[in-house]
Parts: C-alpha cells; structure tokens; sequence
C-alpha cells in the first residue's frame, strides 16, 4: 500500500500519468490505454474560486437532461466568466460537456471558463475539478450508471481504489473522450 501511494506522488510530481504506467495490467475489458489511446493532452488554465454554486430545483444537466440538485453526492459544475453556472448530474457528463464545448455551449470556448468543480467523494465537498484524482472501473455507479469517482487526495483516490476494485487512477488531462466512451458501454 505504502509503495503503491509513494509511487502515485512520484508519477504526479513528475507529470508521467498513472494511467499510462498501469496498464500493461489493467483488467477493464474495453480499456483505451490498451489500444493506445489516452494520450495526456494540455488544458488550458483555469482559475478556481473559494465557492462553489449551490443547483436550484430547476437546473438541469446540457448533457442528459437530469435534474442535477437530486444528485448532491456526484455533483460537478463549469462556471464562466460571465457568471453562467452549468451543472452536470455527474463527472462523467461533465467530461463529455467540457471536451465538446462547441457541441454543448456554441460560442464558449474553454478560454471562457472561469472554475471547474467536482463532489469528493468521501468529504462531499466540491474541489477542484482540473487537480482532482479520479477512479476508473469501481464498483460504484453514479446517477447515469459507470463514473469517474473524484477525490482532493492520493490516499483517499489509493484507498477507494482499493476497496472498491477500481481499475486506475486519472488525472483530469488523463480523462479522453475515449475512457468517457468506455463507461457508457
């Protein structure tokens, strides 16, 4: 256990993704980074606020239509410049919103996002979508079925990957449309 978290913060701390490292073993069945795919792409930086927004009654998910505030515990949010909040059911919704901005947002760019917030799972609290770690392949499902299950720390991510069977540990530049592509199957 000890070795496995010592070598999570040296792959963080030199830019190497746990993913691509882990692979060669992964089980998933349909697993992207096997055929090569999941190549670490550059994000554009975005600034974080000290809040998070809170959904109202109304607010509804751009991706799948749900309406968000049912789901506290997987919660995510884009907040632009402009002061526009768009919620999402889940970090998987969110991903899929965020990678395809001109098919969900015409006129954003991510140039225009101010935060990007997911729920930890553990504390429930947002954080920090662009430095949050994410479980693959757990057996925890979100609102809309497989999810990305986001943590703030190593070994809070290490632990529930452990206790729950999850298949690898991502970083948010970790996370292609392809691994979004796997959880819908």
């Amino acid at each position: 256990m000890m070795k496995s978290l010592l070598l999570l913060m040296v792959m963080i701390l030199s830019q190497v993704t746990f993913a691509e490292s882990k692979h060669a073993s992964c089980q998933m069945k349909s697993c992207p980074m096997k055929s090569g795919m999941g190549q670490t792409q550059p994000i554009d930086t975005v600034n974080v606020p000290s809040e998070a927004k809170k959904p109202g009654p109304k607010d509804k998910c751009p991706v799948c239509g749900m309406f968000v505030a049912k789901y506290p515990g997987f919660l995510a949010q884009v907040q632009f410049k402009d002061s526009t909040t768009v919620f999402f059911d889940g970090p998987k919704d969110l991903f899929k919103y965020y990678r395809s901005l001109d098919k969900y947002s015409p006129g954003n760019k991510v140039s225009d996002i101010k935060a990007v917030f997911v729920t930890n799972y553990y504390t429930q609290s947002p954080i920090n979508a662009l430095t949050a770690l994410y479980i693959i392949g757990s057996d925890i499902t979100g609102p809309m079925g497989k999810e990305l299950v986001p943590f703030e720390k190593t070994g809070e991510a290490a632990d529930f990957k452990k206790d729950h069977n999850g298949t690898a540990i991502l970083l948010f530049n970790d996370v292609t449309p392809e691994i979004i592509g796997s959880l819908d199957k």
